[in-house]
């Protein structure tokens, strides 16, 4: 038995982050996900940490779900805290066999996985040279690239449905355009549409050959994204705000989904992860894990992708900065680690280091102090609120 001895909640600039220590010396890291809802994740996690110590670090499973089944409970903030117990879990583990967490999952299916670049912009110029620059550092595929624009949320929004559709297909072919023909396009939607218009953009933006258009719906319409999805050609991508397998084996079983955007930080951590990829896998759906957060996230993110016969790509997030939607040239979160994977020629390679291979500074806290989202949505020009 390897008893817990401590659990911390670490608020670091925009992360939240589980740190597990055992008395044997061990310690793990995790990340949660549920950056809009920052308090009430680490409300949880410190909830769970007193549950924790004193137990044995080995039962992953076995805390997974006394954390998910306790309480009648649950939803993305709560399952964000479990998501980072169950990743650092998964770390320490690893530490104390002395191999990485994808040897513990059945081994490596592969050693690179293909990457995908963000791009954060406000206008149609900046994308297109956002676009243009990580075609040159040699990424094949660009993805957050939305043809309505990462617009300041102080700016209200109106276009008539013809201009919604004009202005996706006229600006996607001219991403198509920027990055030439042999680097993909992932189109995010930002769950802006409503069914029609996501079926007539979709069919629009089929000369433009997206690799996928992800979340053309708001996620708790099961039934008519998978409608979408079997009007168009464009692949859809969604999943990336489920917090269980079974919000997956709902959307995933109708049909129309094409790649699975599982949270590793959301969905129940790396045991969460690898169930959805096997419910992918039995379907013959491809995950494209998803990551908007720090490299504690792209680790355990690595791990899953590594061990997965149905993994496509992996999101790699450059920008966002403190919050702000402005593209950047590095990781997002390096600053906070002891290392992390640059991409070369479109793909990163798997870490064959202990546990998740990656580990917080020690001077991490300290460096950046915690950031807190405000409840705030962009408007429409009728002052209703919009996705974005």
């Amino acid at each position: 038995m390897h008893k817990i001895s401590s659990v911390e909640a670490l608020h670091i600039g925009q992360f939240l982050y589980a740190r597990i220590r055992t008395e044997a010396g061990y310690t793990g890291y995790g990340e949660a996900g549920s950056w809009g809802h920052i308090e009430a994740a680490k409300a949880a996690l410190e909830k769970f940490g007193h549950y924790l110590v004193g137990k044995d670090a080995n039962q992953i499973e076995y805390h997974w779900n006394v954390m998910q089944r306790f309480s009648h409970f649950r939803g993305t903030a709560v399952n964000a805290a479990v998501s980072a117990i169950d990743i650092a879990l998964w770390d320490l583990l690893g530490k104390r066999l002395q191999t990485p967490v994808w040897q513990l999952l059945g081994g490596q299916y592969r050693n690179k996985l293909r990457v995908y670049g963000h791009v954060y912009a406000e206008s149609l110029e900046e994308v297109l040279k956002e676009c243009r620059r990580l075609r040159a550092e040699g990424f094949t595929a660009v993805g957050h690239i939305n043809p309505f624009l990462d617009e300041p949320e102080g700016e209200t929004y109106f276009r008539s449905h013809v201009g919604k559709l004009s202005d996706a297909k006229e600006r996607v072919m001219a991403f198509r355009e920027a990055v030439g023909p042999d680097v993909d396009l992932l189109i995010e939607m930002h769950r802006r549409l409503n069914p029609a218009e996501a079926i007539a953009i979709g069919n629009l933006l089929e000369p433009a050959a997206p690799m996928w258009l992800e979340d053309p719906l708001r996620p708790e319409f099961y039934a008519q994204t998978t409608t979408v999805g079997q009007s168009i050609s464009v692949p859809i991508a969604t999943g990336e705000r489920f917090s269980t397998p079974a919000e997956f084996q709902m959307q995933l079983a109708g049909g129309g989904v094409r790649y699975a955007r599982v949270s590793v930080c959301v969905c129940g951590g790396i045991t969460g992860a690898r169930k959805v990829a096997a419910l992918a896998e039995a379907q013959n759906i491809d995950i494209a894990p998803h990551n908007p957060l720090s490299p504690i996230s792209l680790a355990a993110c690595m791990q899953v992708a590594a061990s997965s016969p149905n993994f496509a790509i992996q999101e790699y997030p450059t920008g966002f900065e403190n919050l702000v939607l402005k593209s950047g040239k590095t990781l997002l979160g390096a600053d906070l680690v002891d290392h992390y994977p640059v991409p070369e020629s479109g793909f990163i390679t798997v870490s064959d280091r202990p546990g998740i291979g990656i580990e917080l500074r020690e001077n991490a806290q300290s460096s950046r102090p915690p950031i807190f989202r405000p409840v705030s949505m962009r408007m429409s020009a009728d002052g209703a609120p919009l996705d974005q």
